[in-house]
């Protein structure tokens, strides 16, 4: 039994963790000033896709990393920071679940979206719990800390799970090549 990644695998994280970064640099589409949708997670849950967990999270934990790394990050403590940018981005890589089931699927399109839904629900549980605890004061008056963040972080996983399942399956129809399993 093989623990480690193939040479390949690790090369493909680095190289799409970047693209991450760079695909998050791009306007977003902004609902409101908390709220902002973008297709970024989709170098990453490529990555998961085509070669599993571990290499899906290795992928977000560098992006996440880029992003504190190179100042793209709102920190505001230390814990607040591992949560949502290595936790939380790591966590995308949790799509990769679903890279042995895609390899034997007839159709893959259904396997896809739900690779796309748990990847973007795994990160976003994390963002729930960093803005509950320590984005609470942001809510509007009378509204429990709670309700906010799962309101302003549902309404942006949602988005965000919608805008990359269609850029999946765009990649998908376009090249289905890209997405041939090797975990």
């Amino acid at each position: 039994m093989r623990n480690k990644l193939p040479l390949q695998a690790l090369m493909e994280a680095a190289i799409f963790a970047s693209l991450a970064f760079l695909l998050d640099l791009l306007p977003s589409i902004k609902l409101s000033p908390v709220i902002s949708i973008s297709f970024a997670m989709v170098p990453i849950f490529y990555v998961a896709l085509r070669w599993g967990v571990k290499a899906g999270m290795a992928s977000g934990f560098l992006w996440g990393l880029l992003q504190v790394i190179l100042g793209d990050a709102y920190i505001l403590t230390p814990v607040q920071a591992f949560i949502e940018y290595f936790v939380a981005f790591a966590f995308i890589g949790m799509a990769g679940v679903f890279a042995g089931k895609l390899a034997k699927a007839e159709k893959k399109a259904p396997v896809i979206l739900a690779a796309v839904f748990i990847g973007s629900a795994a990160r976003y549980v994390w963002h729930f719990l960093a803005g509950w605890i320590y984005f609470g004061e942001y809510a509007p008056e009378g509204t429990p800390a709670a309700l906010y963040s799962l309101f302003v972080n549902g309404i942006t996983m949602l988005g965000a799970f919608a805008l990359c399942s269609i850029v999946m399956m765009f990649l998908w129809k376009a090249a289905p090549r890209l997405l041939t399993v090797r975990a």
